[in-house]
């Protein structure tokens, strides 16, 4: 929605439009009703206990996006110069409570300068990895986050921001365009704690779209995983709970690598269009490098690396102009870790969109997951689709039906 003569925003904020610059206020909210055959509900002396589960959410937990409102802005400075801002806030609808570990801006919130030459960026922003491989997978195109890998563990789902981060990003050029993104950690007297950085670029010629990317993240639980407000200390295993004798365990996947020096995320994805039906493949690997570090708790006392290997092929059909359904199969491999034997997992998602309008549409989407080995809780490898609390289970069957409109 264009504002041309914005007098009132949020009761104090007052903007002027003309034919050089425009704000644009938009947004988008998803809620629906979830169903999980088994989720972790207690933990007891004599294990874990869980139990199936029928709930409503907001998009941000399990959908196909998080409930959101923002700010677009850009205005003409002349000779093709542009400044750009973007602040945009999440939320939750079932209460109304901000999301992002209540950051009233904690979506993206940044500022800069575009032209010719391309933009610069600066603020809270996505690395560029996801910026260029998510949107070839299914969870960027329509699975949301359950069609994530488990726990999200090659970080695809968007759901992690970088604060403090400078971004370049080059013009499109037929059909290539690259980015580059660093975050400064900080830190006096250390140059490289808790700086991330990241590469990205694709390529596209007729039905063929091709993109690759890397993120390498010093310190990661810090950070990678530590960038909302109630996060980013190195006493706190910013990955997921662990460790705790009362409760159940989140992010079994992954959660006990916080100690992790260095985590390196590499991927690449290709899609082919044929009419109306579109192919696509995605490999990445997921490396916490350095484990036993000062980064995060390590109470399994893990050394070495933990890598994870994953795949995706996935298929998805626009049968009409208002209706879409797809498919993807996903594979995740871990190797070894201190002798644990490593895990794996496989995972189905099916899904369907229906648009009932250009703004409003109604999906239903359905995962299956099934792990083998042993997780990085050194316990029998659990099911964990991502967006769910894990399963007690080496199996779990996650489905949500939602109505999404945006504005």
């Amino acid at each position: 929605m264009k504002i041309r003569h914005l007098g009132w925003l949020l009761g104090t904020l007052a903007f002027s439009a003309h034919a050089q610059s425009s704000v644009t206020l938009y947004g988008l909210i998803d809620f629906g009703l979830t169903y999980v055959n088994n989720t972790q509900t207690s933990r007891t002396a004599s294990g874990l206990h869980g139990a199936h589960q029928f709930a409503v959410s907001d998009g941000s937990a399990n959908g196909v996006a998080g409930s959101r409102w923002g700010l677009r802005g850009v205005e003409d400075l002349g000779g093709g110069l542009q400044t750009v801002f973007v602040l945009e806030s999440g939320y939750t609808l079932n209460n109304g409570a901000l999301a992002q570990g209540g950051a009233e801006f904690g979506r993206q919130a940044y500022i800069g300068l575009q032209g010719g030459f391309g933009s610069v960026t600066v603020g809270r922003q996505y690395d560029t990895y996801t910026d260029f491989v998510q949107p070839l997978t299914a969870t960027g195109q329509w699975a949301g986050y359950m069609g994530a890998q488990p726990d999200d563990v090659d970080s695809l789902s968007n759901t992690s921001r970088i604060n403090n981060a400078i971004k370049f990003r080059t013009p499109d050029y037929r059909g290539f365009a690259a980015a580059g993104l660093y975050s400064l950690g900080g830190i006096a007297g250390s140059t490289t704690q808790n700086q991330l950085w990241s590469l990205g670029a694709h390529y596209s010629v007729g039905s063929l779209l091709i993109a690759a990317g890397y993120l390498n993240a010093r310190d990661p639980n810090v950070s990678l995983y530590g960038t909302t407000p109630n996060k980013g200390t190195t006493t706190a295993n910013n990955i997921g709970s662990f460790g705790s004798p009362a409760t159940p365990e989140s992010y079994p996947v992954d959660a006990g690598y916080a100690s992790a020096k260095t985590t390196q995320i590499a991927g690449a994805a290709l899609q082919y269009a044929i009419s109306a039906v579109t192919l696509g493949f995605v490999v990445t690997n997921t490396r916490f490098e350095g484990l036993g570090s000062t980064s995060g708790p390590n109470p399994l006392g893990y050394t070495g690396t933990a890598a994870f290997t994953s795949f995706e092929l996935s298929a998805r059909a626009q049968v009409t102009p208002a209706w879409l359904v797809g498919s993807a199969i996903h594979y995740t491999d871990r190797n070894s870790v201190n002798g644990d034997g490593g895990a794996k997992y496989l995972q189905l998602d099916l899904g369907t969109i229906y648009n009932l309008s250009k703004r409003t549409s109604v999906y239903l989407l359905t995962v299956l997951q099934r792990a083998s080995g042993r997780d990085s809780l050194g316990q029998p490898a659990v099911a964990s689709i991502s967006g769910f609390s894990p399963s007690t289970t080496n199996h779990q069957i996650g489905v949500r039906v939602a109505l999404q409109q945006r504005f």
